[in-house]
């Protein structure tokens, strides 16, 4: 059965970013109900001894929605540290392809903040490499999430009013301001790495890490 994850840092120390208090909602509460939910819901069946990406690419309804939104909130609390980041944490190879695809760093910030600012509702906004090995931004709604394509994440923002409301209220754009610098460059870079040598195993390979199957 899935555990919630533990975050790798001190949940107290995201300053006027994120509070203790969103902490204790968004991964003490709402991510826990997604695991317990998924818990309950794959017991019995021939889900029970699939590992996480699995039960994504091979479920619907209920059991893909509680099996994604574990998947989509680990990544999101490795997308971001406690301290203020820049973009010299970026890896070379990132670096160049993003560069590449976007002309300069500043245009990447502009287009991603831009992009999650228009999602609308409730969702998420990614990065990533793309099946023609090329970076791209998808939008993804609810649950939903890019491996059911075989996108492979690279870095993804919650745009859920769950994520920001208690610290930002309505304030989308301040929020991912404030996400922008708090992203970990060194995990999104690692996730590019592995996304560039094993492609779509990667996402396996980093989603068993957090849930060994038992």
């Amino acid at each position: 059965m899935f555990e919630l994850r533990k975050l790798p840092y001190d949940s107290s120390a995201f300053g006027d970013f994120l509070s203790e208090k969103t902490f204790a909602y968004h991964h003490g509460k709402h991510h826990q109900t997604y695991v317990n939910n998924l818990n309950n819901l794959i017991k019995d069946t021939e889900f029970q001894s699939k590992d996480l990406v699995s039960i994504i690419k091979s479920s619907k309804a209920a059991i893909f929605n509680n099996a994604a939104q574990v998947y989509n909130h680990d990544f999101y609390f490795d997308c971001i540290q406690p301290k203020n980041s820049s973009f010299e944490e970026l890896s070379q190879d990132l670096k160049q392809a993003l560069l590449s695809k976007f002309s300069s760093l500043e245009n990447f910030k502009d287009e991603f903040i831009k992009g999650a600012t228009g999602v609308f509702g409730s969702g998420w906004f990614w990065l990533v490499l793309n099946k023609d090995k090329e970076l791209d931004f998808i939008t993804s709604s609810n649950a939903n999430t890019p491996i059911t394509d075989d996108n492979i994440p690279l870095l993804v923002v919650d745009v859920w009013e769950h994520a920001y409301y208690i610290d930002h209220q309505n304030a989308r754009a301040e929020y991912l301001e404030k996400f922008f610098a708090h992203i970990n460059w060194g995990f999104v870079s690692k996730a590019y790495e592995w996304a560039i040598k094993e492609g779509m195993n990667s996402v396996s390979f980093y989603a068993n890490e957090l849930h060994p199957l038992k």
